[in-house]
């Protein structure tokens, strides 16, 4: 509550109401294709993600680290790609693509929200195998339910703040100007071209900030599984061995490589020399096929999860 009373308060400190969302492409000829295309992606993320998470939740033999994690991720990729594709669909039928001002704000935060809190998620997902090969007697300690729990709580509280950081600064900017976002969604770049006065602070903390959240936990997963490498290569000296451990990470690898390319090069490469059309083709990617290619991947490379599916599909029947 006191969360939009707050940028109600905002809202009356600026002229412009509501920002025009130009949408993915102006080819008008386009459209219904890309809504269709769209449409059959978010059908695809959010009863993959939810089967994922129901099945989680549901078999025993899933009650573990890696399936807890993996649980928050499916939650993560379904509200992830709820923040933005709804109203991206919405807009495709619309002769009026406007979003107001609260709404921009807020989706603005909740994007960016869920963003970092992914980002936190995979490092702890590649500290998982790292404890069961490097600290393997340690384990049921280290990652007990208690602190997987608290690690869970402790990742999805930051990223709600660093988020609020953002949409605070974000909105005590004051737009008088043009209205019309070149995005499909709203989000802090095209939002600082259309403030009017400076907005250095908030490409310094657009820079700082997203960069730690950005290059920190991916460095920390490198580094896991760099660690991870050097240990079972020194210590079992057989590579057969270390293929077999190294072949359990793939999926979680791949999906880390999915989601930071996107980031980086949206959020951390320089501004110069990028265009309209690359930043969206960019942000479709990790805002919308990057969750479905994330249930996708984890359901077809993982043997226990294919087979929670198929026990939870005869149960069914």
């Amino acid at each position: 509550m006191l969360f939009c009373l707050f940028f109600q308060v905002m809202l009356n400190q600026t002229s412009v109401t509501e920002f025009l969302l130009l949408g993915v492409i102006d080819i008008q000829v386009l459209q219904p294709v890309l809504f269709v295309v769209f449409l059959a992606t978010y059908i695809i993320n959010v009863p993959g993600n939810a089967a994922t998470l129901m099945v989680v939740i549901s078999d025993s033999r899933l009650y573990c680290p890696m399936y807890f994690f993996l649980g928050n991720l499916s939650c993560l990729d379904i509200c992830y790609s709820m923040v933005t594709l709804p109203k991206m669909l919405e807009n495709f039928l619309s002769t009026h693509k406007a979003i107001s001002f609260l709404g921009c704000i807020s989706q603005l935060h909740f994007f960016h929200f869920l963003g970092s809190a992914e980002s936190l998620l995979l490092t702890v997902m590649a500290f998982d195998p790292f404890v069961a090969i490097c600290k393997l007697l340690h384990y049921p300690f280290i990652m007990s339910h208690q602190v997987c729990v608290q690690m869970a709580v402790t990742l999805w509280i930051i990223g709600f703040f660093h988020a609020l950081l953002h949409s605070v600064m974000t909105s005590l900017l004051n737009f008088c100007g043009s209205n019309y976002i070149h995005h499909f969604f709203c989000d802090v770049k095209p939002l600082l071209e259309l403030a009017c006065g400076s907005t250095e602070l908030n490409e310094w903390l657009l820079n700082t900030v997203m960069g730690t959240f950005a290059i920190g936990p991916f460095f920390l997963t490198l580094l896991s599984y760099a660690y991870i490498i050097i240990y079972l290569f020194f210590k079992t000296h057989s590579c057969s061995m270390l293929h077999k451990a190294l072949s359990t990470c793939v999926s979680h690898f791949m999906v880390v490589v999915l989601f930071y390319a996107p980031v980086v090069f949206t959020y951390i490469r320089p501004a110069t020399g990028s265009s309209v059309e690359q930043e969206r083709i960019i942000a479709i990617m990790y805002s919308m096929v990057t969750p479905v290619l994330n249930s996708l991947i984890y359901t077809l490379r993982n043997k226990e999860v294919k087979g929670a599916l198929r026990r939870g599909i005869r149960r069914r029947l």
